[in-house]
């Protein structure tokens, strides 16, 4: 059975970092695509980081490149979303999102998903 759990959210002051995880269970890292995505309360849901097998193809939003980066650890079976600078403009429910394949070009790494966590509620306050 399929499962992407995500982990590693809550309360965060503006400036501050969180790491989030997802951990993979079902299948392993290899040949898959991994994203991250965010929903804001009254906002459609956007993705945030994409990564398609390699740094080539890994995308970010325009609104987290070079405060945001996607990795993942195999051995773990586990993808990581580290976030620095956090801006309230952050708050959201992030979700991960995997799909089989890799070497995908940014529209399709975004819009091909076919499993999904369940989310994790990111907040940045004061």
């Amino acid at each position: 059975q399929v499962q992407l759990v995500e982990s590693g959210g809550g309360l965060v002051q503006p400036g501050g970092s969180l790491r989030l995880s997802c951990e993979v269970s079902g299948f392993t890292l290899d040949y898959y695509t991994f994203g991250w995505f965010r929903q804001a309360p009254g906002k459609e849901r956007e993705g945030v980081s994409c990564s398609s097998g390699s740094d080539s193809n890994t995308y970010y939003a325009d609104s987290v490149q070079g405060r945001f980066t996607i990795s993942r650890d195999n051995a773990k079976n586990t993808v990581y979303l580290q976030m620095n600078s956090l801006e309230p403009e952050d708050t959201a429910v992030y979700y991960c999102a995997a799909v089989f394949g890799i070497g995908y070009d940014n529209w399709s790494c975004y819009n091909g998903m076919g499993f999904w966590g369940k989310g994790t509620l990111v907040t940045v306050s004061s």
